[in-house]
């Protein structure tokens, strides 16, 4: 990669730091966060011809922003990826542009590409028992059929991701009325557990070959490591060709449905937000989208017709 100037490789970094330690972003996000800044950065010391400083970035003519993102749409990158790009190019021109006193308006009034939001691809509460279900039927081995059962089931009864699920640890069994989560970015958030969680968590522990200590993996593997998800998603793919469903039956999906189905018994959309730990309410909102086009699929096949 073009080299970028040590000033802006250090103000990178720090800014990089910041977004972990004061705003809680998770490890990835700062990683692809940097990266992306980056590469905008490459690109400005090419198209310039030359190193730009901190207070060049702040004061950057649109040409340049459209420049780039000209050459980042001729690579490939798609309009949704660019548009996340260009928010950490934002941000972090907004943290330049604070330290420096530049005025960074130009830069910061960039219109981000427009693209078609992806809708949450939930499977029917029908699909999401049976998917239990099978996955509990695949294994010879009672603790493994047992274990898998209970990560799918908490996936699908308490909105859990993968990460969170497998991040449980000997000291949530037995599983409590309310559980507190570690999410994304370190958040925490207080999940109630269904009983049917808590008894397939139960059966898991009483069966696993394993001495489940509190400050080790709740969900063991094979040879009683810590459980690794890719398994978890197999499980669910040779489930899913089992029963015919499509191939975003994935444990992601598991969470989309908890939400569209509590959504669709009438849950208030505040309170969907809070379990599932988006920090935005944009973001739950996406499952309503899910519901209004579920109950037109309802409307179209039962309508009667001239």
């Amino acid at each position: 990669m073009t080299a970028i100037s040590p000033q802006m490789r250090d103000a990178l970094a720090t800014w990089g730091q910041q977004l972990s330690a004061v705003h809680g972003a998770a490890a990835n996000t700062v990683k692809a966060y940097t990266a992306d800044v980056a590469g905008f950065l490459a690109f400005l010391t090419l198209h310039r011809g030359g190193t730009e400083g901190l207070a060049a970035l702040a004061s950057l003519p649109q040409t340049d922003l459209r420049a780039w993102m000209a050459q980042e749409r001729a690579r490939g990158v798609s309009a949704r990826s660019l548009a996340r790009s260009l928010s950490a190019v934002k941000n972090f021109t907004a943290w330049v542009a604070d330290r420096s006193g530049a005025d960074a308006t130009t830069v910061l009034s960039a219109r981000s590409p427009k693209y078609k939001r992806k809708l949450p691809r939930p499977l029917s509460e029908d699909a999401a028992h049976q998917m239990i279900e099978t996955v509990a039927a695949q294994s010879d081995e009672d603790w493994i059929a047992a274990r898998d059962r209970a990560v799918i089931t908490l996936l699908y009864g308490c909105g859990l991701r993968i990460s969170e699920a497998l991040g449980l640890t000997g000291a949530a069994h037995p599983l409590p009325e309310i559980l507190r989560i570690t999410g994304k970015g370190g958040k925490t958030r207080l999940v109630p557990v269904v009983p049917v969680a808590r008894d397939a968590v139960a059966d898991y522990a009483r069966l696993c070959p394993y001495d489940l200590a509190p400050d080790q993996a709740l969900f063991r593997g094979l040879r009683g490591g810590p459980l690794n998800p890719r398994l978890i998603a197999l499980v669910m793919e040779k489930a899913r060709l089992h029963l015919g469903l499509p191939a975003t039956a994935t444990p992601h999906a598991l969470r989309h449905s908890f939400a569209t189905h509590l959504l669709t018994a009438g849950g208030d959309l505040r309170a969907i937000q809070e379990l599932l730990g988006h920090a935005s309410l944009s973001t739950t909102q996406a499952y309503t989208a899910v519901d209004a086009a579920r109950l037109m699929e309802v409307y179209e096949k039962a309508h009667p017709r001239a």
